[in-house]
């Protein structure tokens, strides 16, 4: 049987992101695993209010979405313990500047450069709804059709409330694939 826990937040895990912007001449970086989905073309950027980036983000109506795989998350994980407020966070990555002139983590296996369209606030929070204007992956984790290849890209994967990171899994089966299944058995 089923408990009711109160009202939670429980989709997760989700992916470990850095969000990049400018400030002024420079980059700042700040972990965050509070993203999502809301289109083909737009993502949500969530951020407790006070953070130091969210003025950056303000300012310019840009920042990078830079996917976390183990390679770099201990750096990751940096960015988050620390504020920009109280310490120059635009040396912690090498990067260089995407076509719409966001930071991009030269060791992200995947960036998206988004444009803000607009922004939902709630109590203590910033949501940053985000355009996608361009997406850069690195094409060893590209498939033989140019696709996105998560199986080798591995993002790491953040679960609250115990702050853990875990690693991505293996196929199960394809997206709909059990649809055929499911309809010889109703006959």
């Amino acid at each position: 049987m089923k408990k009711n826990i109160g009202s939670q937040l429980a989709l997760y895990p989700t992916p470990v992101t850095v969000i990049g912007a400018m400030d002024g001449e420079k980059p700042t970086w700040t972990l965050v695993a509070h993203v999502g989905i809301i289109g083909h073309d737009r993502v949500l950027v969530s951020l407790a209010a006070p953070h130091f980036i969210n003025h950056c983000i303000k300012e310019n109506q840009k920042l990078s979405i830079n996917i976390v795989n183990e390679d770099f998350l201990p750096e990751a994980d940096y960015s988050g313990s620390v504020s920009g407020a109280k310490e120059d966070k635009s040396k912690l990555f090498q990067y260089e500047l995407g076509a719409s002139g966001t930071p991009i983590i030269e060791k992200a296996p995947l960036t998206m450069e988004c444009s803000v369209v607009d922004v939902y606030n709630t109590p203590n929070f910033e949501s940053f709804i985000c355009m996608i204007d361009n997406t850069y992956v690195e094409e060893v984790y590209l498939n033989e059709d140019g696709k996105i290849n998560y199986q080798t890209l591995k993002p790491v994967l953040f679960e609250f409330p115990t702050y853990e990171y875990l690693r991505t899994g293996e196929v199960i089966a394809p997206c709909l694939s059990y649809a055929k299944e499911i309809k010889k058995g109703e006959k």
